[in-house]
C-alpha cells in the first residue's frame, strides 16, 4: 500500500531537487519528429513544437444530461442541430499535449491508461523515458490514468508538475472516493518528485499556469508563449465544442462547483476571442486545436486547419 505524503511532506522532499533540472535524455533541438499521423499532430508556436496525442475516443449518450445544465430540451436540440449534430449523442476525445521547448519535453496530462498515450507518443518519435516533465492540469481519472503502467511509473525520468489545491483535496478523500482511489495509487507514490505550482508560476520559461478552479478544486489551464506567439492549453475547461462555446453557462456534469467553472469558461474564452490566442482542449476534436470567435452572447470553436503547420 503507497505511503500518503502530506503536501508538506511533498514539498520537502521536492526542494532537493532543481525545478528546471532534466533528469531525462530530451530530444535536441531540430532533430524532433514533427507528427502528423491520425493520434500525433505537430504545430509550431515560435520556438517550441507542439503535438497533440489523441490517447482514446469513445461515443457517449445523454448529451443533455452531461452539458446541458440549466437549458431546455428545445434550446438544447436548436443549438444541436445549428451545428450539424445530434442532441442525444457526444463523442469524446482525450489528448493530451507534448510540448517541445527546444531543451525540456513537457507532457500535459497522461490519458486514461490504456496505451493509448504510448502509442500517440510513439507516433511522435518519443519514448516515455524522454519525458522531463509531466503536468498534471487537474486529477481526474482521464488525465492521471496513464501516470503508471503496471504499477511502474510510466514517465520514468520525468518530475511532476500540479495546483496545490488539487492535490490537496483528492489525497484528502477517504478510501472508497473513486477519484481519491486512483490517486492514491497513480500521484502519491510519485509525489516526492512533484512541485507544487501556483497561479501565475512558470512551469519552465514560456510555459506559465493559470487558475481556473471550477472544473476541480485546483484545476489550471497553461499559456505558452514562444517569440511573440501564444497558445493557451485549456484543458477541460470547455468540455465540449458547441455547447460548452455557444453557452458558457450550461453547466456540465463533471464541473464540480458549476458557478466558479462558468465564470472561468467565461473569462478564458473571452480572452482567446479578444486577443486571437490559438488554443488545444482536451476534449475537442482531435487534433483538439484551435480559434475562438465571440458569437451572440457565447462563442464559437473554430477547427485549426494549416496556420500552424510551418
Amino acid at each position: 500500500m503507497p505511503i500518503k505524503l502530506t503536501r508538506r511532506g511533498a514539498l520537502g522532499a521536492a526542494a532537493a531537487l532543481p525545478f528546471a533540472a532534466a533528469t531525462a535524455p530530451v530530444l535536441a533541438a531540430g532533430t524532433e519528429t514533427k507528427a502528423n499521423s491520425a493520434v500525433a499532430k505537430s504545430f509550431k508556436l515560435g520556438d517550441f513544437t507542439v503535438t497533440t496525442l489523441l490517447d482514446g475516443s469513445l461515443p457517449r449518450d445523454g448529451a443533455k444530461e452531461i452539458f446541458g445544465g440549466g437549458a431546455t430540451d428545445e434550446e438544447f436540440a436548436k443549438v444541436s442541430a445549428e451545428n450539424f449534430i445530434s442532441a442525444d449523442a457526444a463523442q469524446f476525445f482525450f489528448t493530451p499535449t507534448l510540448v517541445n521547448t527546444g531543451s525540456e519535453l513537457i507532457l500535459f496530462d497522461t490519458g486514461l491508461g490504456q496505451g493509448g498515450i504510448q502509442a500517440a507518443l510513439a507516433d511522435a518519435g518519443v519514448t516515455p523515458d524522454q519525458i522531463d516533465v509531466v503536468v498534471l492540469t487537474h486529477m481526474h481519472p482521464d488525465h492521471i490514468g496513464g501516470m503508471t503502467t503496471n504499477d511502474t511509473a510510466t514517465f520514468a525520468n520525468a518530475r511532476y508538475v500540479t495546483a496545490a489545491p488539487e492535490y490537496d483535496f483528492w489525497s484528502a478523500q477517504e478510501a472508497g472516493n473513486r477519484v481519491g482511489d486512483l490517486v492514491a495509487s497513480k500521484v502519491t507514490p510519485l509525489a516526492e518528485k512533484m512541485t507544487f505550482i501556483e497561479d501565475g508560476a512558470d512551469v519552465v520559461s514560456g510555459v506559465t499556469a493559470m487558475a481556473t478552479y471550477g472544473h476541480t478544486p485546483g484545476h489550471m489551464v497553461y499559456h505558452l508563449e514562444s517569440n511573440g506567439q501564444r497558445l493557451i492549453l485549456t484543458a477541460d475547461l470547455a468540455n465540449h465544442y458547441v455547447w460548452s462555446f455557444a453557452h458558457p453557462e450550461w453547466e456540465v456534469r463533471f464541473d464540480m462547483d458549476k458557478a466558479a467553472a462558468t465564470q472561468a469558461r467565461r473569462k478564458i474564452l473571452g480572452l482567446l476571442a479578444a486577443d486571437k490566442v490559438p488554443m488545444i482542449g482536451y476534449h475537442m476534436p482531435f487534433p483538439a486545436a484551435g480559434y475562438v470567435e465571440t458569437r451572440g452572447n457565447g462563442y464559437r470553436f473554430v477547427p485549426l486547419s494549416y496556420q500552424m503547420m510551418g
